[in-house]
């Protein structure tokens, strides 16, 4: 089943989102590619706060947790490589937990060269806000590896709020998302939808038909940006039901 939506409104020929593919980086191969380096630094952008959420978790202080997710993804970002990619896993949320397992697990001998990636800062992080982000989330968290998968469930949920958003500014809705945005979560709430229908003038049948799109929308970028850290589309289903089984 495709993840793209039949008739993709015309802006998003230029949307600077269709190059976060997982499968741009994997179809480099053994050879550096820019368009897989920005696909590559895109992706980690997008995903880095659950990461550094798991090194909080396994025990590291705020500080030296905001080294070693920086020095992570320096040395991720600068090896201008990806031989050690393995297309095999299918998942970049997979790829990226073991990575950072296996960075963390030589991190102990290597504790000088980690701070901030050596005085190299690929990615610009929201450190000012993340311990912050780290307490609210880590209330009553079951271990490191299901808070991850929490966490990267609400980073690609943000982003597809991101995505809807920024095509409804475009079309000129901007007013009709900020309105409409808490019902693509919330039932139907009848009496809600009709204060909401007051407030933009508009009839209350029209707000259902307008909610009901921007579900419909919803729904087709969170299956594009599942597919966009993934080898297979075939896997986005699995995938989807991973995910939201983070939240149970």
């Amino acid at each position: 089943m495709t993840t793209e939506p039949s008739n993709p409104p015309a802006h998003q020929a230029g949307d600077i989102f269709a190059t976060t593919h997982w499968t741009v980086v994997l179809a480099a191969g053994r050879q550096h590619s820019p368009q897989a380096a920005r696909a590559l630094e895109e992706l980690c952008r997008t995903y880095w706060f659950p990461l550094y959420a798991y090194v909080r978790r396994r025990g590291h202080t705020r500080e030296d947790a905001e080294d070693l997710t920086q020095a992570f993804f320096t040395r991720l970002l600068e090896k201008n490589s990806f031989a050690s990619l393995d297309a095999g896993k299918g998942k970049f949320r997979a790829f990226l937990l073991a990575s950072v397992k296996h960075f963390l697990a030589n991190a102990r001998d290597k504790a000088h060269t980690l701070k901030r990636g050596g005085g190299s800062i690929p990615l610009s992080l929201d450190w000012q806000t993340a311990d912050t982000q780290f307490q609210v989330a880590a209330t009553g968290e079951p271990g490191p590896d299901q808070a991850f998968d929490r966490e990267w469930a609400v980073a690609l949920l943000a982003r597809v709020i991101e995505r809807l958003q920024n095509e409804c500014a475009v079309d000129g809705k901007a007013n009709l998302f900020e309105q409409l945005k808490l019902f693509l979560t919330a039932g139907n709430d009848e009496p809600a939808q009709g204060e909401v229908a007051q407030a933009l003038g508009m009839e209350a049948g029209a707000v259902r038909v307008a909610i009901h799109r921007l579900r419909k929308r919803y729904r087709q970028l969170l299956r594009d940006e599942i597919a966009h850290t993934l080898t297979d589309q075939a896997m986005v289903d699995d995938e989807m039901r991973a995910l939201f089984g983070a939240f149970s």
